[in-house]
This record gives C-alpha cells, sequence and structure tokens, in this order.
C-alpha cells in the first residue's frame, strides 16, 4: 500500500522495545524504517511479559511461535528474607485469585528477539537498516537522522527506542534525572531438582530483591540483587559454589540447584525524563523509564508507551509527530510511568533503609496485602493493567447499588 510519506515514523533502535514498535506501527498502517544493528540474542537475561502485554504479541502474529519457549506465571510470592527486627508475613498472589490461568509468561530474550526480528525482517511495511543514528536534526515539520552508513531518513515522528542513554532523547532536548543506586543485579539461569509449580519467588533481602522467575522444565531464571562488589565476588565463584550459595539463599525451596553457564552484572540505576515527547520524537521502553528489576514491570511499561503511541498517532494520521499529538502522548503516559517507577523506586528505597519507618511501612503494607483478598486483587489487576482494579471495584459498587 502506498504510505504518505510526511507521515512516516522512524524508529530508533532494535532491541524488544524498538521491534515491537516497528511491527505495531507497520499493522496500523503507517510505513516505517526502523535503524538499528542486527538485534543481539546473545542476551542471557529473561523477560516477564504479563497478560496485556502477550495480547499485544498475540495481535502482532508472534505468540504463537513464543509460547512453546515460555513458562507460565501462576503465582508470585514475597517472602521477607531481611533479618531485621520488623519482619512481613509471605504473601502470595495467584492469579486464579483474580479469574485469570496465569499473570503472563516469562520468555528467555535470546528467544523473543530473534523471533520479533523475523517478523520485522519478513513486514514489507518495515524498511530495516541495518546501521545507527549518527546525528539528528529537528525541524519544525519533520525528523531528519544521519546515519553512520551515510544514508539520511526523514519521518513525521521519531520514536526512541534507543535505551536508557538515549541518543534521540537528548537531541530532542528532554533532560533526564537519572540516579545510580549502590546496587547490581547478577542475572543468571539454573536448574533445580524440584518442581517450580509456575510460581515466581521474589526474596526482599537488606540489599535488594533476590528473584527467581520459572522457566520451561525444571529450570528457572534468577535476578539477584546486591552491593556491586558482591555482585562481581558471586560472578567469580565456581559452578558448585554458586550453585550451593543461590539454593541456600532460597532456602532449599526448588531442592538442588545447578547455574548454568552465562552469568552477567548488570548496575542498576533510576532514570526519568522531564517530559516523554518533544520536538517530533516520542521516547518509548527505556529512554522513558528506568528502574530496578523488581515486580516485572520494565518491557511491560514500555509496551503500554508504544500501545498508547501508536493509538495516538493513528488518531493523527496526517501528521503523527505534530506538536499537539505528542503533547496528548505526554499527558497519557505520564500518570502510569510516574506511578510504576514511584513504587519501583520506593519499594527499592524501603529495602535498603536501615530506618524502622520505612520497615515498618513496607511490613504494614505487605501484612494488608496478605490478609485482605479485596487489596490483594486489586493490587494483581493494577499490576497487569493500570485502571482495571478500579474498574472492578467500580463493577463491584455498580452490582451492590444495583441490588
Amino acid at each position: 500500500m502506498e504510505h504518505n510519506d510526511k507521515a512516516r515514523i522512524l524508529v530508533a533502535g532494535s532491541g524488544p522495545a524498538g521491534l515491537i514498535a516497528a511491527l505495531g506501527f507497520a499493522e496500523a498502517g503507517f510505513g516505517v524504517t526502523l535503524v538499528g544493528p542486527d538485534a543481539n540474542s546473545t542476551d542471557g537475561r529473561t523477560t516477564a511479559l504479563m497478560n496485556p502485554s502477550l495480547k499485544v504479541l498475540d495481535r502482532l502474529g508472534v505468540l504463537a511461535e513464543l509460547r512453546p519457549q515460555a513458562a507460565a506465571l501462576k503465582a508470585m510470592r514475597i517472602v521477607d528474607a531481611t533479618r531485621r527486627l520488623i519482619r512481613s508475613p509471605t504473601v502470595t498472589f495467584r492469579a486464579s485469585e483474580i479469574g485469570e490461568e496465569q499473570f503472563g509468561l516469562n520468555m528467555p530474550n535470546n528467544v523473543l528477539v530473534p523471533i520479533l526480528a523475523k517478523a520485522v525482517s519478513a513486514h514489507n511495511g518495515i524498511k530495516w537498516l541495518k546501521s545507527i543514528v549518527e546525528s539528528w536534526r529537528l525541524d519544525a515539520d519533520q525528523a531528519h537522522a544521519r546515519l553512520a552508513n551515510g544514508g539520511e531518513v526523514s519521518a513525521s515522528l521519531a520514536v526512541a527506542a534507543d535505551g536508557r542513554l538515549s541518543p534521540a532523547r537528548e537531541a530532542a532536548g528532554i533532560r533526564a534525572f537519572a540516579r545510580p543506586y549502590p546496587q547490581s543485579a547478577l542475572v543468571l539461569n539454573f536448574g533445580h531438582s524440584s518442581e517450580h509449580g509456575f510460581v515466581s519467588t521474589e526474596f526482599h533481602t537488606e540489599t535488594g530483591p533476590f528473584t527467581q522467575v520459572p522457566l520451561p522444565g525444571r529450570r528457572s531464571s534468577l535476578v539477584w540483587v546486591v552491593k556491586p562488589e558482591t555482585a562481581q565476588e558471586l560472578a567469580a565463584l565456581d559452578d558448585a559454589t554458586l550453585s550451593a550459595r543461590i539454593e541456600e539463599q532460597m532456602q532449599s525451596m526448588l531442592g538442588r540447584v545447578s547455574v548454568e553457564p552465562g552469568r552477567q552484572v548488570y548496575p542498576l540505576s533510576a532514570a526519568s525524563p522531564a517530559r516523554f515527547a518533544q520536538n517530533r520524537v516520542a521516547l518509548v521502553g527505556e529512554a522513558a523509564h528506568v528502574f530496578p528489576p523488581i515486580g516485572a514491570q520494565g518491557l511491560n511499561l514500555g509496551i503500554r508507551d508504544i500501545d498508547d503511541l501508536i493509538g495516538i498517532a493513528s488518531e493523527n494520521r496526517d501528521d503523527p509527530g505534530a506538536r499537539r499529538s505528542l503533547a496528548a502522548y505526554d499527558t497519557r503516559r505520564r500518570p502510569d510511568i510516574w506511578a510504576r517507577s514511584g513504587a519501583v523506586n520506593l519499594l527499592n528505597i524501603s529495602l535498603l533503609s536501615d530506618m524502622l519507618p520505612a520497615q515498618l511501612a513496607r511490613s504494614a503494607g505487605l501484612n494488608a496485602l496478605g490478609s485482605f483478598a479485596p487489596l490483594r486483587a486489586f493490587f494483581m489487576r493494577e499490576g497487569l493493567q493500570p485502571g482495571s482494579g478500579f474498574r472492578a471495584i467500580a463493577g463491584g459498587l455498580r452490582k451492590e447499588v444495583g441490588r
């Protein structure tokens, strides 16, 4: 189909967010140019995608291929493994409590990324230029990207899916407030002798969360947040010693543990831009929000960015990068991004804090979630889809009033 070139979409970045944005815009009928190197499939991390994100991937035609290589998340458990004066009860969230079979699927990035890349390469609405943007020129009616291979691309709207240090964000003049945390995450996969039962467990410790997430078979992925020097020490251990340390940290919950090859250490930080769109550039994924890996929020939030941006661009087809369209995107994303990153950062800070009030607040919050099912259901619904917890309450009230 012929595309209005004025309304072309330029997606910068070929990580998961960039690939999903390119597919989504092309499926919505826009002409898309994706600029980014061949997709990296050596990333050993996994991504837990919640049901609303899976619906988006289903719409894009990639879910069926992902499903057999992913594990369902049917329950999530929070265990207070701090040795502090005030400790919280264990809280278990079950998808069945809110009438869902699962919260989502956990999948290896080295499965997710190649499947997305294959779909992008096969889509005739997407031109994938395997280069990187060397410099940006943003004028009143178009965004222009000069590429490292000498080419130039112009578009009405530039989608910045170019990561936490986003050059596109910088070119648009959007300031980002970043702060490093005194933490690093050790990331790896491991086998275990007992079944995980599709339960993910987040152990809260004084240095941050230790999170086990199911993979297919008797395997799980691990994100272990510790002090940066501890992360390096753990990463340097031999397989047998590290396996024993992990088993001990999990209180042998999954039996014997054996770590798989491929350990990675990532420093943690938080970053939030002053706005989410400006000067023909809209931010998605890590260009729009960076926070610690707690509660499986990262790419799910990025997919909501993309979904909202496509919706707004579709209402402004003649010029999706116009000021009015970008202002609408900024307004729509702000509450969701601020609420999610705020909650995660707060929880992380409460774990790091030795102050009694922070411990009390965290303990009281988890206590309430543990003992009060409606509150638990509300948080589970909100965790999947912002606003759905409130909608369920409103629906319940309407039923009561209608009686």
